[in-house]
C-alpha cells in the first residue's frame, strides 16, 4: 500500500553513506539504476580516486540552450545511534508517516524528488526545450573539496552548459518554504600565539595565555555584538549576521610548565554583505592588540561573495517564483548560514538556488532522530515536477537566440 516513491526514498536511506567510510559506490549503482529505469543517459566522472560524480541526463528539444542543473550530494554526516529512537539506517516509518534515517532531510529526499518528478513529467509524455541534467556528487559534508570543487573545473562541468541550478535549502518549522540565494563565505583561522617559557610557580611575563586571553577576549567581544543585532533586529535570519565560535584550543605540556606556544581555532561564517579584506583586517588588528607573537593562518578562507538574482526582471527567478505563486507556497528569502555545494557553482558564475521543499518540518540535519514526513516528502514531488515544467520552458535568451 506504501506509494511507490516512498518505497525508493527509503531504499536510497538504508545506503550507508556515513563519514568517514561512505559506500558512495553502492549509491552510484542505486542511482544509476534508476536514471537507467527512468531512460536518462548516465556518466560517471571520477574527480579524484574514490570519487565519483554521477550524471543522468534529460535531454531537451534544443540542446543549443542552457540546462537546468539538479544537484545533490550522497553523503551524510556521523550518527550517534545511542540517541537515536530508531536505527539510523532502516528508515523505519512510524504509525504517522514519518520516516526516520540519517540523510532523511540531508539531503538524500531531494535526490529522490528530483527523480521522482522526472519520472511523473515522463510518464505525462512531456518534453522541454532545456536539458534537465542531475548530480550526484560525493563530500560534501566534509567541504566538497574531492567533489563539486573539483567538478565544476572539469571539462565535463563545462560541457553540461548550466543555465541554472538547484540544490539543497533547509527544512522550515513553519507554513513558509526557506529560498537561500546566496551563502556566508566559511572562514577557519587558528591563531598561534608565542610567549615566554617556565616553571609553574612563577609570575612569568609576556606569556603565550596572557596573549592568547586577549585574543579570545576580542574574538568573543564580536561574537557576542553580532549575536546581540540578530536578536534585536527581527527583520534578520542567521545568515544575515556574521557567527564566529572558538572551537578547538590547543597548548601546554605539563601542569607545572608555562607553555611557550598556545593556539586557538575559530569558524567564522561572513554573510556577503560584509566587506571581507575590511573583516580581515580586523582579524589582524584583534592579533596585533594581543601582542607580539601572535599570528594567524587560514585552514579555509572562501572569498566568493556571488548570490543569485531574486529579481523579477530575471527570467530564471521569474520561472521559479511564478510557479511558487501558482501554487500558493510562501517562501522566505535568506542566505544560507552554513555552506552547501551552491558557493562552487555559484563562483563559476551559474545561479544557483537552495531549496528542499519542507515545510512544518522542525529542522533535523546533523540532528538526532533526523525525518522527514512521506506526506512532505510526496508533495516535495509535486512541487519539483512543476518547476521543472517552467524552468525548462524559460524562452530563449538574449545570448541564446
Amino acid at each position: 500500500s506504501e506509494n511507490p516513491s516512498v518505497t525508493l526514498f527509503r531504499e536510497y536511506l538504508r545506503i550507508d553513506t556515513v563519514h568517514p567510510k561512505p559506500d558512495y559506490d553502492a549509491a552510484v549503482r542505486f542511482l544509476e539504476r534508476v536514471g537507467t529505469d527512468l531512460g536518462l543517459a548516465c556518466q560517471k566522472v571520477e574527480v579524484c580516486q574514490g570519487r565519483v560524480v554521477l550524471i543522468l541526463t534529460w535531454q531537451g528539444t534544443n540542446p543549443r540552450l542552457r540546462s537546468i542543473l539538479l544537484n545533490s550530494h550522497t553523503d551524510v554526516v556521523p550518527v550517534f545511534e545511542e540517541h537515536w529512537t530508531y536505527p539510523p539506517f532502516e528508515a523505519v516509518k512510524d504509525s504517522q508517516g514519518n520516516i526516520y534515517a540519517r540523510g532523511a532531510q540531508d539531503m538524500k529526499c531531494v535526490s529522490i524528488q528530483y527523480l521522482e518528478a522526472i519520472r511523473r513529467l515522463k510518464t505525462e509524455g512531456k518534453s522541454f526545450a532545456r536539458t534537465i541534467h542531475l548530480t550526484f556528487v560525493p563530500d560534501e559534508e566534509v567541504g566538497g573539496h574531492k567533489g563539486m570543487e573539483m567538478f565544476v573545473q572539469r571539462p565535463e562541468f563545462k560541457a553540461l552548459n548550466v543555465g541554472f541550478a538547484m540544490d539543497e535549502g533547509l527544512a522550515s518549522p513553519s507554513d513558509t518554504f526557506s529560498v537561500f540565494y546566496g551563502e556566508r563565505s566559511p572562514w577557519w583561522i587558528k591563531v598561534k600565539c608565542m610567549g615566554s617559557p617556565g616553571h609553574g610557580s612563577r609570575f612569568i611575563t609576556n606569556t603565550a595565555a596572557e596573549k592568547m586571553h586577549k585574543v579570545i577576549n576580542s574574538f568573543l567581544a564580536f561574537r557576542e555584538s553580532e549575536k546581540q543585532r540578530l536578536k534585536s533586529d527581527s527583520s534578520l535570519t542567521l545568515g544575515d549576521v556574521t557567527s564566529l565560535n572558538m572551537t578547538m584550543l590547543e597548548g601546554g605540556v605539563s601542569f607545572n610548565v608555562v607553555p611557550s606556544e598556545m593556539a586557538a581555532s575559530f569558524d567564522i561564517r561572513i554573510p556577503p554583505t560584509v566587506d571581507l579584506k575590511a573583516f580581515e583586517e580586523q582579524v589582524a588588528t584583534w592579533c596585533r592588540g594581543a601582542g607580539d607573537g601572535v599570528t594567524y593562518e587560514f585552514h579555509q578562507k572562501c572569498m566568493d561573495q556571488h548570490i543569485t538574482s531574486t529579481e523579477e526582471s530575471d527570467p530564471w527567478w521569474k520561472a521559479f517564483s511564478g510557479v511558487c505563486r501558482d501554487m500558493k507556497l510562501q517562501l522566505k528569502l535568506e542566505i544560507f548560514p552554513a555552506a552547501t555545494d551552491s558557493r562552487y557553482i555559484r563562483a563559476v558564475r551559474h545561479p544557483a538556488i537552495g531549496f528542499s521543499p519542507m515545510n512544518r518540518t522542525p529542522v533535523l540535519l546533523h540532528d538526532h532522530n533526523e525525518f522527514l514526513n512521506e506526506q512532505v516528502f510526496l508533495r516535495g514531488i509535486e512541487i519539483y515536477a512543476c518547476l521543472l515544467t517552467a524552468l525548462a520552458s524559460v524562452p530563449p535568451l538574449p545570448a541564446e537566440r
